[in-house]
């Protein structure tokens, strides 16, 4: 009997600072190991996305976010694991909370970064970022443009 696949419903929720800077989790022990994404996971059964991206970010790094709202889509191959994924970015902004690593068996690192200094990003986000969006500190500029990459 052949398998059935369809693609599963993921999403990153890019959360920004007072200094427009954003938060990346570094992954591991899953797809994607040493690459950075921001908080994010599966849209659950009748969730909408407002309440993904508030989950996710009280789930994955304890803090509360507010002023969500979709940039983009991406779809997303993952051929070595056999996975694919439609993946909408979200963003965000901190409203309260220290962030934190939640998920120790997910993530290993967390930190702050420039718009124009990323560091090596799972696939979805490298696509997104790819697909050229309108910049995440709100310029109203396209995100190359802005950030000058």
């Amino acid at each position: 009997m052949k398998e059935n696949k369809h693609p599963q419903v993921g999403f990153g929720v890019y959360i920004l600072n007072e200094k427009n800077e954003l938060l990346l989790l570094k992954r591991k022990g899953t797809h994607g190991d040493g690459k950075w994404c921001p908080p994010g996971g599966h849209l659950e059964f009748g969730e909408s996305f407002d309440q993904g991206a508030k989950r996710e970010a009280k789930e994955e790094v304890d803090v509360a976010v507010g002023d969500v709202e979709v940039m983009g889509l991406t779809n997303d191959i993952f051929k070595k694991e056999n996975k694919h994924y439609i993946t909408i970015a979200l963003s965000a902004k901190l409203k309260s909370g220290t962030p934190k690593i939640m998920e120790s068996h997910a993530h290993s690192d967390i930190g702050w970064f420039k718009l124009n200094k990323l560091p090596t990003l799972f696939l979805c986000n490298k696509n997104f970022f790819k697909s050229n969006p309108a910049c995440l500190c709100g310029s109203g500029k396209k995100f190359e443009e802005c950030c000058g990459l």
